[in-house]
């Protein structure tokens, strides 16, 4: 199976935050970032995979800014790490308010791990990430102690 760059699968996404995606003082809910983030990490592994890709898990999830009624809101993804049948891509979530001069700004920060799914709903093998730089490196080889860790929580739980 070929392998894949990081950059083939990149995604970015954005949409402007509306009144029905937030509570009566004008804060956007979490959960709908959460769910931003999630289709963009849906489109990066399933451009990876080229196949129905699902959500498995979610970690270090981090908010930094709170998201107002009116902001742009820009949902960067990419792979950090490709195993067997899983993928996770680190989401990154932009803030940007269009009323002002400010930058943008980092607001939310994820990992979600997602698992390459066959027409029977089996987990099915997913082309190897291509590193390409010491940074995609760097991010590859954290993502696979986080996997590992994971591994040994799940077996230590299990029994």
């Amino acid at each position: 199976m070929e392998g894949k760059s990081v950059a083939c699968s990149k995604v970015v996404m954005s949409a402007v935050m509306q009144p029905n995606q937030a509570n009566p003082a004008g804060n956007v809910h979490g959960g709908e970032i959460m769910k931003m983030m999630d289709n963009a990490a849906f489109v990066c592994a399933q451009r990876h995979a080229l196949t129905n890709v699902v959500t498995a898990r979610v970690d270090e999830l981090t908010f930094h800014l709170p998201i107002y009624i009116g902001n742009l809101v820009t949902c960067s993804a990419h792979l950090t790490f490709v195993g067997r049948t899983s993928m996770e891509a680190s989401v990154t979530v932009y803030v940007e308010d269009l009323y002002s001069n400010e930058p943008c700004r980092k607001a939310l920060s994820g990992f979600f791990t997602m698992i390459a799914l066959n027409a029977g709903k089996k987990p099915i093998r997913v082309p190897p990430l291509e590193i390409d730089t010491e940074e995609e490196k760097a991010t590859f080889e954290l993502g696979r102690v986080r996997y590992q860790n994971y591994q040994r929580l799940r077996k230590t739980n299990a029994g």
